[in-house]
């Protein structure tokens, strides 16, 4: 899996982390091992100018999804597609302020942001209840799963990406 991370925030985050987590991620949902995907941390301002220019909104957000080549799970008897995922971007002022809310790291809801990203460039939403809540209880088993790989017993925290 080539996996490309670029830290143009300005902030210190941990990009192992990140980088074990997507890897964790799309491993878990069968994506091919040549399949290539990219994510850019970048600071509020520049997260704000994204949010505006491709959801129409004001002000920063956690985590956007860029899909390339629309790859999707794969399953258990096929031969799995490979190609370019996508990019996904994440803001650590957000973060920051999330994990403070909810009571954990912003290292431990980057993670989550990660895994709610990687999802996302692969198909999954969550305008609507029943995708809501499949797509949630997708990202806290990868989450949940990957902290017991690591030996953290710590709860997973909970989804705060609207």
């Amino acid at each position: 899996m080539s996996i490309d991370i670029n830290n143009e925030s300005g902030t210190e985050v941990d990009e192992q982390a990140i980088l074990d987590i997507a890897r964790f991620a799309l491993d878990r949902m069968r994506i091919h091992p040549l399949s290539e995907l990219s994510v850019i941390v970048i600071d509020a301002e520049a997260m704000e100018a994204l949010h505006i220019q491709w959801m129409d909104e004001p002000g920063p957000t956690d985590v956007m999804s860029f899909p390339m080549d629309e790859l999707r799970p794969g399953k258990e008897d096929e031969e799995l597609p490979q190609g370019l995922l996508g990019d996904i971007v994440l803001c650590p002022e957000v973060a920051e302020r999330q994990g403070k809310a909810n009571g954990h790291s912003m290292d431990a809801e980057l993670q989550l942001l990660t895994v709610h990203g990687v999802l996302h460039v692969l198909g999954y939403d969550h305008e609507d209840p029943d995708e809501e809540r499949e797509m949630f209880g997708l990202q806290k088993r990868i989450l949940d799963d990957w902290r017991a790989e690591r030996g953290d017993t710590g709860p997973s925290p909970a989804p705060t990406t609207r």
